[in-house]
C-alpha cells in the first residue's frame, strides 16, 4: 500500500518546508537519493539540495520528483485554482515554492481548470542571477518575455532572448533558463506538462523549435 501523504505545503512559517515533506515522502517509500535522482532525470546533489532547503525547484522540476515518489504535486504544495475563463491582475494570488520568499521565482497561474484541458499558464517572475535545472519532459511549451531578458539553452545552444521574443520548443529537448541580468524579468509561460496537478498529461508532441523576434513579427516574418 502506498504511504500515505501530509497536509499541502502553505506559506505559514510553521508549515513543514517542501525539502522536508520531500525527504519524507522518499522515506517513506525507502528510496535512496540515487534512485529518486535517476527515475527523475536529475543528480543525487540536486535532490539532496531540495531535501535540504539549499535549492528550490522550478514546478515541472518538481512534478518530475513528486512521479518517482507517486504523490500527487499538490501534495507538497497549494497552487491556486481558476474555475473562470477569466483572471484579474488585481486578483491573482502570486506565490513561490518558497513560501514568502520574494528573492525566489514567484508564479502566477493563469489557465483555468476543466474537464481535458492541455495547457497550462502562467507568469513567472525570475530574479536575477537565477538558473532553472537542465530538464527534459513530456509536452511542448512556449516562453514569451514580457519584460527583462533571459537566457535560453536548448540542447546545448544558447539563446538571448529580449522583451517581446518568444521560444516554442519540445520539452522532451532538454532545456535550462538563466536571468542573467541585474533585475527581474517577467514571462509568460505555457506548457502541457500537470504542472498544477489537474489531471492526466498529454502525450508528448513532436514539433520543431521556434524562436521568434518581437520586431520580426511586426514585419510578418520569423527570426
Amino acid at each position: 500500500m502506498t504511504p500515505p501523504m501530509d497536509e499541502p505545503q502553505s506559506s505559514s512559517p510553521s508549515a513543514t518546508p517542501l525539502g522536508e515533506k520531500l525527504r519524507q515522502r522518499r522515506k517513506a517509500m525507502k528510496l535512496t537519493l540515487q534512485q529518486v535522482a535517476d527515475e527523475a532525470g536529475f543528480t543525487a546533489g540536486f535532490i539532496s539540495q531540495i531535501e535540504r532547503g539549499i535549492t528550490v525547484p522550478s514546478l515541472t522540476s518538481l512534478v518530475s520528483v513528486c512521479r518517482v515518489l507517486d504523490a500527487d504535486i499538490g501534495s507538497f504544495l497549494s497552487q491556486p485554482k481558476n474555475a473562470t475563463p477569466i483572471t484579474r491582475h488585481s486578483d491573482r494570488r502570486i506565490y513561490g515554492l518558497s513560501g514568502d520568499d520574494k528573492n525566489a521565482v514567484r508564479y502566477e497561474r493563469l489557465s483555468a481548470s476543466f474537464p481535458g484541458n492541455v495547457l497550462r499558464s502562467t507568469i513567472i517572475h525570475e530574479p536575477p542571477g537565477y538558473r532553472s535545472e537542465p530538464m527534459a519532459h513530456e509536452g511542448e511549451e512556449i516562453f514569451y518575455i514580457i519584460s527583462g531578458a533571459l537566457t535560453i539553452e536548448i540542447e546545448g545552444t544558447h539563446t538571448i532572448l529580449e522583451a517581446g521574443d518568444t521560444a516554442h520548443f519540445p520539452s522532451t529537448m532538454t532545456h535550462t533558463t538563466w536571468n542573467h541580468t541585474t533585475g527581474n524579468t517577467v514571462i509568460f509561460h505555457t506548457c502541457t506538462m500537470d504542472v498544477f496537478g489537474d489531471g492526466d498529461d498529454p502525450d508528448a508532441s513532436d514539433r520543431n523549435l521556434i524562436i521568434t523576434r518581437a520586431a520580426k513579427r511586426a514585419d510578418g516574418a520569423n527570426g
